[in-house]
């Protein structure tokens, strides 16, 4: 086997530059709460693929589901020659997401995808061209995506000119709100909403319930709420992207539970299939009916594999109650990030709900980011033998995003490498 510094060498010489990497170790091996080298180094893992793999790398449904599927066919387009297991995903996701309303689901490939088919969606059922987003908020890489992600580097420099039609409001972020109180917060955003583009001509307000790229910033309650009255009332399509929130993540299926908030339409990707490409975009019949046949598709969307995969995935996170695992593991975390907050002035907050947590790094003594202390805190981790991701708009948050299927043993070793690495 190649070593990671022969890889290395390789990628130079193959991989465009533009794709970039959080370590230079190439990964041989990974399951439960940890990732192996190709020379047999070993990280506990703090990230999870991006909040992919909630069930772990090589969860033992999802590998003899995958085998399964391969040996009878591995594509045919459920567009050309449809299959049972397409089906019986959105029979799960009409079932899992939040409301007792009639739902109808969508699969696609990727979460930019079913963002993108959630605008179409809104559009075509309202007949109206425009989309509100929010600051902060990260909601893919294509050309409309990137029209509503806030952050510009490295995200849409030099990429443009973007789709038009977008509007970006302020978010609730309680720590640097400046004392706002939700019901400001979020008159705030409607009242900018009202008066620049007009309610009525507002197809779709587009929210993460709890920010993702942005930095983990999780609105003060009552913003999402207030936001989803307004929405009702308005006309407007409320999309929730649980992208990066869902599947158990945050403590509950979704996390718009927290707050009994319940969409109109909702994204979903990520953690769905165990590691497999699959995306979802899942809502209210009429608006998911709306469309004309042929509307919505692609040649990979909803791939025979990864419905066998998202199929055991959520059969593992049932049968593992991982929405229970999540808790324990955000109050283990929390506890021992406000331990550490306690005493290093660099960390201004500790946020987040369930496994996806994080710490925002500021001068102390002020609000003013430090994206190189957040940088040296995470190349101390990834040293020691941690695997962490930096996140937020400014470049100074650093996420913790483990596997649900963790062991209490490596998630305690995770958290020692982590306060060293503050120390």
């Amino acid at each position: 086997m190649a070593s990671s510094e022969e890889l290395h060498k390789r990628r130079g010489a193959a991989v465009a530059r533009g794709v970039g990497s959080t370590i230079s170790s190439y990964v041989d091996r990974a399951g439960g709460g940890t990732i192996t080298d190709v020379e047999g180094r070993q990280w506990i893992d703090f990230a999870a693929g991006i909040a992919v793999a909630n069930v772990g790398n090589s969860a033992p449904r999802v590998v003899e589901a995958v085998k399964a599927q391969v040996e009878r066919f591995t594509h045919t387009c459920f567009m050309v020659a449809p299959y049972e297991s397409y089906v019986a995903v959105c029979e799960q996701l009409n079932a899992i997401t939040p409301g007792e309303h009639e739902k109808r689901s969508a699969l696609f490939n990727s979460g930019a995808e079913a963002v993108e088919n959630a605008v179409k969606i809104a559009r075509h059922a309202t007949g109206r061209p425009a989309v509100v987003v929010f600051d902060h908020a990260y909601h893919g890489r294509t050309n409309l995506t990137m029209a509503l992600t806030a952050k510009n580097m490295p995200y849409k420099h030099r990429f443009g000119p973007f789709a038009g039609e977008i509007y970006r409001v302020p978010m609730s972020y309680p720590l640097r709100d400046g004392g706002l109180s939700v019901a400001e917060a979020a008159a705030r955003a409607i009242e900018m909403v009202e008066k620049q583009v007009g309610a009525e001509n507002v197809a779709a307000l587009l929210i993460e319930p709890i920010q993702g790229e942005g930095g983990f910033v999780v609105p003060a309650a009552g913003f999402l709420p207030a936001l989803r009255e307004w929405a009702t009332a308005a006309g407007v399509v409320f999309v929730a992207d649980e992208i990066q929130t869902g599947f158990c993540r945050t403590g509950h299926w979704f996390a718009c539970e927290h707050e009994e908030v319940v969409p109109d339409l909702i994204t979903l990707a990520k953690g769905i299939a165990g590691g497999l490409p699959l995306a979802a975009v899942t809502g209210r019949a009429e608006l998911m009916d709306a469309v004309h046949v042929g509307g919505l598709g692609g040649t990979y969307g909803g791939n025979p594999i990864a419905c066998a995969a998202a199929l055991a995935s959520i059969e593992t996170m049932r049968e593992l109650d991982l929405t229970s695992a999540a808790q324990r593991i955000g109050t283990a975390m929390t506890a021992r990030l406000r331990t550490i907050a306690e005493r290093d002035p660099r960390i201004a907050e500790v946020r987040g709900r369930g496994a996806m947590l994080a710490v925002e790094l500021v001068q102390p003594g002020t609000l003013v980011p430090d994206p190189a202390a957040t940088s040296a805190v995470s190349a101390a981790c990834h040293a020691a033998g941690l695997l962490t991701l930096t996140c937020g708009t400014y470049g100074n948050v650093l996420r913790f995003l483990p596997p649900l299927v963790i062991s209490d043993e490596e998630l305690a070793r995770g958290l020692d490498i982590l306060d060293a690495a503050f120390g």
